[in-house]
């Protein structure tokens, strides 16, 4: 009997929950109190290091496994109490973690960190050194003694003997014997030999018992924790030993007795070298790299997602419940006459209440908890509140409310980028909060929650706030507004969003408020999503992001232009109003501008901007849909509203090509195709033919 198995997808596995453990361990160290450890939560941290070390052990990731060890090591030490918890150690176990973690990584992208490993496992050693106890200083030697007691000094270890007999049943349980020798010399050079069962006969004999030992010797004194690991899978099915192989004792030479007491103490070790080597008199052979580059997709964001089992019984159920509806319009198939059609329409509405029921559970299952992104932060938060001086209490509210896993993975960066904002220019420092009357501790709030089909995630700060003279200042320097414009405090305030936008007078290497600002709102409105800011000097800011749930469906408005259907979605309509030709006006060279209460807003055509035949060309004949996208509204006229509806996006540039303005499109009940509205990409095709009429304007 033979199994098949695939190197690359057990890669994926060791590398998925290698890096989960990894995230216990980081989220334990990061609540451990300092001088006073919680022994369940290092024991929770020990156990995450065991674990990847026994993995990279039984897969054959050495070097994982070594790095793995010496940490579980130091842990070990702090969690039996041989070692006091202080900041600095947990500081270098954090590092450890990072290392791991890249190095975990790495077995996909066979990037190289055996350096930065090196690095560190010195730096644990030298820890783990410098906390052990010396051992008792030995007597003086003084010059009334004649002789020293000659002592051997302890057999070094040179290699292993090993003796596995299996029992009978090895093969169906699965264990390959061929396996473990291949791991055996991975640790080091050695022999195997084979002896078969005297009572052995091959025309009678059942190949899928085990009929043979093995003997081996191996020639290095390997760790003999590393060659059980290698049998752990098997040690329920053989009968083995492992005997060490030991050298030659050293003798030290005797202490004469007119030597001085310094002398003396320095005779001892000037017989160490010679254990050594006799240990290196073999050379070892070259340590073999281990079999870490698997194929894997082990990046940053994990192929796999697991699943509350409650979500699968759910999806199971509805799928029944489908079966019985689908058996219950199967009978009218046949004949059919009118008298059925109340019953039809019942079954009909079951379906769709089924099928609604079942899109909400397949949905729900790619939802996870925004913990997942937040996770990040307590680390983040400590080391540059630490490298800025500054002292933070980080709370975060919410965090089990759930959102697409796709949109969950996308939305890390654009939240660390406000974080650093909000940890490097929002919070003062230490000095500065107490001159201004506040606690030395400054606040860092992360908040998410549900609102209507949307997750809203606010990043807010008590600190000094947004300066919005100086970001006025700024913006009128850089030509982005006129000097006469006027601006409500809102308004200036979302100006650090504009490309190229600074109020920093040195960059900083964390970040600067505003720069870049711009790049997470770009990134957020691809998400389909917007991101404001709300600031109050003194008293601090608050950067809220709106996303939806999910990028696969979409809740959107249809409008009718001429004979075509386009969906607008409902998280970029403000209002939607009767235009009158007495509320707008034409100003020369700029667009066409409508007046909504004491806001005038640019008029976009769609037939115009989309080249098609529009049954209205009037302002009073059609209809405006007020939109809003990156802090700016404008009125989309169109001929007719139709009904709200979810729809299921399809990518246009996959299937077509990309279309400024549109960004995907949906099938509708009657079997058309409607184009659904990138209203972000819409306001700046509009703004870019301005322009370019500008330009032909200026040229004529």
């Amino acid at each position: 009997m033979s199994i098949d198995i695939d190197i690359d997808e057990i890669t994926e596995v060791f590398i998925e929950e290698s890096l989960e453990g990894l995230d216990i361990m980081e989220h334990g160290l990061l609540n451990l109190d300092i001088g006073a450890a919680d022994p369940e939560t290092m024991n929770a941290i020990f156990r995450a290091a065991h674990s990847i070390k026994g993995g990279g052990a039984t897969f054959g990731f050495t070097e994982i496994s070594e790095f793995a060890h010496d940490l579980e090591t130091l842990l070990d030490e702090m969690r039996q109490g041989e070692r006091a918890v202080t900041r600095e150690g947990v500081d270098l176990t954090l590092q450890s973690v990072d290392c791991l973690r890249d190095m975990i990584r790495a077995l996909a992208t066979e990037e190289d960190f055996s350096e930065q490993a090196a690095d560190l496992r010195k730096a644990l050693a030298a820890m783990m050194a410098d906390g052990t106890s010396a051992p008792e200083a030995a007597p003086a030697t003084t010059a009334t003694q004649v002789e020293a007691e000659i002592e051997p000094a302890e057999r070094p270890i040179i290699g292993w003997h090993i003796s596995f007999t299996p029992k009978a049943e090895l093969f169906i349980h699965g264990n390959d014997p061929s396996a473990i020798f291949a791991e055996l010399e991975r640790l080091c050079e050695g022999e195997v030999i084979c002896t078969p069962d005297a009572a052995l006969d091959f025309e009678s004999m059942d190949p899928t018992r085990c009929a043979m030992r093995w003997e081996v010797t191996l020639h290095d004194g390997v760790e003999r924790d590393a060659i059980e690991e290698v049998f752990s899978w098997a040690s329920d099915d053989c009968e083995l030993t492992i005997d060490p192989i030991l050298g030659q004792p050293v003798v030290l030479e005797p202490v004469v007795s007119d030597s001085k007491p310094d002398e003396a103490a320095a005779a001892a070790p000037a017989a160490a070298p010679a254990a050594a080597a006799q240990a290196e008199a073999k050379p070892k052979p070259e340590a073999k790299k281990s079999a870490s580059k698997g194929k894997g997709s082990g990046g940053s964001e994990s192929s796999s997602i697991r699943v509350n089992i409650d979500k699968i019984d759910n999806l199971i159920n509805l799928v029944g419940e489908l079966v019985i509806t689908q058996s219950m319009l199967s009978r009218f198939n046949g004949d059919f006459d009118f008298t059925q059609l109340p019953a039809l329409r019942e079954g009909l509405a079951q379906l769709s209440r089924n099928t609604r029921e079942l899109q909400d559970s397949v949905m729900a299952i790619r939802m996870l908890p925004i913990s997942f992104a937040f996770a990040r932060f307590p680390r983040l938060v400590r080391d540059t509140g630490n490298a800025l001086g500054k002292t933070v209490d980080l709370q975060v509210v919410g965090e089990g409310t759930e959102l697409d896993k796709t949109v969950l993975e996308k939305i890390g960066d654009p939240l660390v980028h406000l974080v650093r904002n909000s940890l490097d220019h929002g919070l003062e420092t230490p000095e500065q909060r107490v001159a201004a009357g506040k606690p030395e501790t400054g606040v860092l709030e992360l908040r998410a929650y549900h609102e209507g089909g949307n997750i809203v995630i606010e990043v807010s700060d008590d600190g000094a706030g947004i300066n919005s003279e100086k970001v006025l200042e700024k913006a009128i320097e850089r030509g982005l507004v006129s000097a006469d414009e006027v601006l409500s405090e809102e308004r200036i305030v979302n100006l650090i969003f504009m490309p190229g936008f600074s109020t920093a007078d040195a960059v900083s290497d964390l970040s600067g408020r505003g720069v870049g600002m711009d790049v997470v709102r770009r990134n957020i409105a691809d998400l389909g999503g917007h991101v404001s800011v709300k600031s109050e000097r003194g008293v601090g800011s608050t950067f809220t992001i709106r996303l939806p749930l999910t990028l696969a469906i979409l809740d959107g408005q249809l409008v009718r232009v001429g004979q075509e259907s386009y969906i607008v979605p409902l998280v970029s309509i403000v209002e939607t109003i009767q235009s009158g030709n007495e509320h707008t006006s034409q100003v020369a060279g700029e667009s066409e501008l409508f007046r909504l209460r004491d806001e005038y807003l640019p008029v976009l055509r769609l037939h115009e901007l989309f080249g098609i035949q529009g049954d209205a060309t009037e302002i009073d004949d059609g209809l405006l849909v007020v939109a809003e996208a990156n802090g700016q509204r404008v009125g989309i006229f169109v001929d007719d509203l139709q009904e709200q509806q979810q729809v299921v996006i399809k990518s246009l540039e996959s299937n077509f090509r990309q279309t400024a303005g549109i960004s995907g499109a949906t099938i509708l009940g009657d079997g058309t195709v409607a184009l659904i509205i990138d209203v972000p990409g819409l306001i700046q095709l509009f703004f870019d033919r301005i322009a370019e009429q500008r330009k032909q304007d200026a040229v004529a």
